[in-house]
């Protein structure tokens, strides 16, 4: 059953049926993300070829929007922290990172959000919430989706550069 896709194996336990498909996304992204950082040179992660945004961008990028977009489902405020993090997500080498710390914190955050959906009751779903300090109006159901989408759409992107920077190295294309 692990070749099929994760919204093909079932149900995860525990999860509304609602909001089986956000879990289903994320852990999907989760296993992507997993598979193609192997043996990713640490070299490379700040690599932004064609001007694309570069592997550690979208790493950081990753767990920030789950954590962000779950804060906000909750109906919270962002904190200092999360602010912070996200203006240090496209800041080249403001800390030593590495692949193995980057997938950490990923990995972590899909741990967290999947907490967070499984303690999710689907009577709150259409409770209004706000994004940001602005308070755009949305929904609880709205952000959890966009979470999984989001995700998804970053997902996609950083395969791109993961590829393009690992066959460039190897010589298989010029950048």
């Amino acid at each position: 059953m692990n070749n099929l896709e994760v919204w093909m194996r079932g149900p995860i336990a525990g999860l509304a049926p609602l909001l089986q498909p956000v879990a289903h996304a994320i852990l999907q992204a989760r296993e992507e993300v997993n598979l193609m950082m192997i043996d990713f040179p640490e070299e490379l992660l700040w690599e932004s070829p064609a001007g694309c945004a570069s592997v550690a961008f979208h790493l950081q990028h990753l767990a920030g929007v789950l954590d962000r977009l779950f804060t906000y489902a909750n109906d919270q405020l962002l904190s200092e922290e999360q602010l912070e993090l996200l203006q240090l997500e496209s800041v080249k080498n403001q800390y030593n990172i590495n692949v193995k710390s980057l997938l950490t914190r990923f990995n972590n955050q899909v741990n967290k959000a999947l907490t967070q959906l499984k303690n999710t009751d689907e009577k709150t779903l259409l409770e209004a919430r706000g994004i940001g300090r602005k308070r755009i109006p949305t929904n609880v159901l709205g952000l959890l989706f966009h979470a999984a989408e989001h995700t998804q759409r970053h997902t996609g992107q950083l395969y791109v550069t993961v590829r393009i920077l690992k066959n460039a190295q190897n010589g298989t294309i010029q950048l």
